[in-house]
């Protein structure tokens, strides 16, 4: 057989792990086939931090007939066995970093951890090289409430019951197709990243850093001539402040998602950038429903698009009546397939996520315009989008105030000048007691992960909650909205 130089040159190319097409091929399916006996159709969880053997894990498991856990490599070792059980994962493959935690979670459940790190034997064992169907990841969303939600991939973004022949055509349709080498920027374990499977599949270059260091980030655009990425706002800044002469001419699409961008930051990348950016709207459940190109958006500063095909966006009042074109109010999604939220095992979930079949809510106050253009002007649910990553102050204010010398907390969204957002937690101190930032802080990071651990503390008389007991998180984030430094 003839070599050509696409099967020669470098398909994956990560910190720890360098792979030709044909070989980027071999691993996965590999891997694919030792899974179907070993996982049986199973779910298969992977804990891995940016790097190829993640990317390739991801792949190998979404085309084995196995469903993805993937699992966010900042929760501590609880949380991620929550998740397993949840999932029904009868397989943890992890990166040698993590085999400590991933042992730990695993611990009492029956789940088999198999660290890449030394996996020679367990990739010896049974394989089943019959393709089979392709099943949609498992993601876990908090929803408001904090706790861990199960929820598959959304239809809109990842095909059902397809054969492993029919993902292939499906991911040679991917957006980023066709520009040139991919680059990840963020965690892979989010819905938007995890895309990279898609390319990889397809056939595209995939870059992989180890981490966002935003001076190795554009040098690595212009030496490897990197055409695409998904980014998030904190991705934008960080690269403004480490702006160079850098040449980055060889970008033609970046999609920006994860969190609103602040209009200076985003006219100055596109300044820098050109008008290469496309920003989608959307959530872990539903995947993307809006989206915007760089001409529409300086036409339209703030907006976050159009409808993508499919979708029709409209506001409703407090009684659920729809609102006309430019009036304010929560903002509704209707799918003309009829695909709504959907939260596996849990209908009170789905029920309150959807107005009716197929019309769903993200928690939004906004408004359409009337060319159908979508604007956010206030966040109804809890959320708290901290470097594109979502968090929710329901589980660190159960921490907060189990500690002695709280007497109540609320944790808010407050602006950050890097993250978009970060967590405030409005502490009364106990009666007599005088705790200390660092002591509240320390004490809810050694119960909780990093992420969504408040960065700051703010002791106050009151959170002044209603008569009903509720925390009005709107009001309190008007009053609190800057950080003392």
């Amino acid at each position: 057989m003839e070599t050509t130089q696409e099967t020669v040159e470098p398909q994956l190319v990560a910190w720890d792990l360098t792979l030709t097409r044909a070989a980027a091929e071999a691993e996965v399916s590999g891997i694919a086939a030792r899974l179907r006996v070993a996982a049986a159709g199973a779910p298969v969880a992977v804990l891995g931090k940016n790097s190829g053997w993640t990317l390739v894990a991801f792949t190998a498991v979404m085309t084995s007939g196995s469903s993805l856990v993937p699992l966010n490599v900042h929760l501590r070792a609880e949380e991620i066995a929550h998740m397993l059980r949840e999932s029904g994962a009868v397989l943890l493959l992890c990166g040698p970093e993590l085999r400590e935690v991933a042992a730990e979670a695993a611990a009492g459940l029956p789940v088999e951890v198999v660290c890449w790190a030394d996996w020679g034997d367990w990739r010896a064992g049974p394989a089943d090289p019959v393709e089979d169907r392709v099943a949609p990841p498992i993601l876990f969303s908090s929803g408001t409430t904090g706790r861990p939600k199960r929820t598959l991939m959304p239809r809109s973004i990842f095909p059902r019951g397809v054969t492993v022949a029919e993902f292939r055509d499906w991911a040679a349709t991917n957006r980023f197709v066709g520009h040139g080498p991919h680059l990840v920027s963020g965690p892979l374990y989010h819905s938007g990243p995890i895309q990279a499977t898609a390319l990889l599949t397809a056939g595209v270059p995939v870059h992989v850093p180890r981490r966002f260091d935003a001076a190795e980030i554009l040098d690595l655009i212009e030496r490897e001539r990197i055409a695409t990425s998904l980014m998030v706002p904190t991705h934008f800044v960080r690269l403004l402040r480490a702006r160079s002469t850098t040449d980055v001419s060889s970008i033609r699409l970046i999609t920006q998602t994860g969190a609103g961008c602040p209009e200076d930051v985003k006219r100055a990348m596109v300044d820098w950038w050109g008008p290469v950016f496309f920003e989608t709207y959307g959530g872990t459940e539903t995947g993307g429903v809006c989206g915007i190109t760089t001409p529409e958006w300086l036409e339209r500063p703030g907006s976050v698009g159009r409808t993508l095909p499919n979708y029709r966006a409209f506001a409703v009042d407090s009684s659920g009546a729809e609102l006309p074109a430019g009036a304010e109010g929560k903002l509704y999604f209707e799918n003309a397939k009829g695909w709504g939220i959907e939260y596996e095992d849990a209908p009170e979930l789905t029920a309150a996520a959807n107005l009716r079949p197929g019309v769903f809510t993200l928690g939004e106050i906004g408004r359409v315009d009337p060319e159908g253009y979508v604007f956010l002007t206030d966040r109804d649910s809890d959320k708290i989008v901290t470097g594109g990553v979502n968090i929710y102050p329901a589980e660190s204010e159960r921490v907060l105030v189990d500690h002695p010398d709280v007497a109540d907390v609320a944790v808010i969204g407050v602006d950050h000048p890097e993250m978009g957002e970060e967590a405030l937690a409005l502490v009364v101190a106990a009666e007599g007691a005088t705790p200390s930032e660092d002591e509240l802080v320390a004490f809810c990071r050694e119960r909780l992960s990093a992420v969504k651990t408040p960065r700051r503390v703010r002791f106050v008389d009151s959170v002044e909650r209603s008569v009903m007991g509720k925390i009005n998180r709107r009001a309190l984030r008007a009053k609190y909205a800057v950080v003392e430094a």
